[in-house]
């Protein structure tokens, strides 16, 4: 005879089988959080449908029946197995990929070549990184499984915790063969501004071609009226349009600086700029231990970058204006 497992079945059998391990309906039920009569109910119904006596009930004694001992023993393997395969198919939470959310253009140029001193540091860290510079509030992480993002701005969240890890300065960088091709551009107090490369958008409301006029008002100079130059969405590109001869970027140092080191970018001015934003780690989940791992490291790595950029600036002659 085929026996459909109904819903009304499966919870019969979960009563008997809390009830049979403990030979008391009390037990059973303080188990199950039910009541004794809900528990007692339940294994009456099983024994209707199956037609057979499964417990003997004396006064303040139950015991199993000979039938209530073969089932027993049935239910309790059944049970056994689906718990030892659902254990081992559900995914631990510490497994779970840790989603990093990263600003696109700090992902590709700063956080993805260190990547590696992160994981040699955790080998058991199942990281995952997005390159997305959309706003952040805690109900958008909840949903779309993020853990924790990096984003390039002033901080300023409600209901999220924003750590700063690393300030960014600013100056405007082209390759040398740009400035070979343009004799005299070094020493123009202003640089046309139709050659000024923009990131447009750097972080979510910012002002119009922000880093620019951050860097020439924090240098005294005249900021233009307007500005024709090429605008584009992500700091990386405006600097992939600078690499390939078409003007002069606003650089990040964070991002430009191993281009800088190795002379494939040159600073138009020896003075760089501090910007208003900064690399901010943000996180909503307090209980999660790899939220505070991952804290750490780009603490460290910070630190350890701000050293290795404020040596090569003092060694090249290049200064820092607040």
């Amino acid at each position: 005879m085929k026996i459909t497992l109904s819903a009304s079945l499966l919870t019969w059998l979960r009563a008997f089988d809390a009830a049979a391990r403990h030979t008391s309906f009390t037990l059973a039920a303080a188990e199950l959080h039910v009541s004794q009569g809900a528990i007692s109910q339940q294994v009456k119904c099983l024994e209707e449908w199956l037609g057979l006596t499964l417990f003997h009930r004396a006064q303040r004694k139950l015991s199993l029946s000979e039938d209530g001992r073969r089932l027993k023993t049935a239910v309790r393997e059944s049970l056994e197995i689906l718990e030892n395969t659902l254990g081992r198919m559900r995914v631990d939470p510490r497994q779970e990929a840790f989603q990093l959310s990263c600003s696109p253009s700090f992902a590709a140029r700063w956080l993805t070549p260190r990547l590696s001193a992160l994981l040699r540091e955790y080998p058991q860290l199942p990281l995952r990184v997005y390159g997305e510079f959309h706003e952040l509030d805690r109900i958008r992480m909840e949903q779309d499984g993020v853990q924790a993002a990096i984003r390039f701005d002033p901080g300023e969240y409600s209901d999220l915790r924003a750590v700063e890890f690393l300030d960014e300065w600013l100056v405007p960088v082209a390759t040398p063969a740009f400035l070979d091709a343009h004799p005299g551009l070094a020493d123009l107090p202003v640089p046309p501004p139709e050659m000024m490369l923009h990131d447009a958008s750097p972080w979510q409301h910012a002002a119009e071609c922000e880093e620019w006029n951050n860097w020439l008002q924090a240098q005294g100079l005249p900021i233009p009226t307007q500005h024709p130059g090429q605008r584009f969405n992500m700091s990386q590109l405006a600097l992939s349009a600078a690499f390939s001869g078409q003007g002069i970027a606003m650089g990040r140092l964070s991002l430009v600086l191993e281009d800088l080191m190795a002379g494939r970018l040159v600073p138009l001015r020896r003075q760089a700029v501090k910007s208003r934003a900064a690399y901010h780690y943000v996180a909503g989940r307090a209980n999660d231990e790899r939220v505070a791992l991952v804290e750490g490291w780009l603490l460290r790595e910070g630190r350890r970058f701000r050293r290795e950029r404020d040596v090569w600036c003092q060694r090249n002659g290049l200064g820092f204006a607040r």
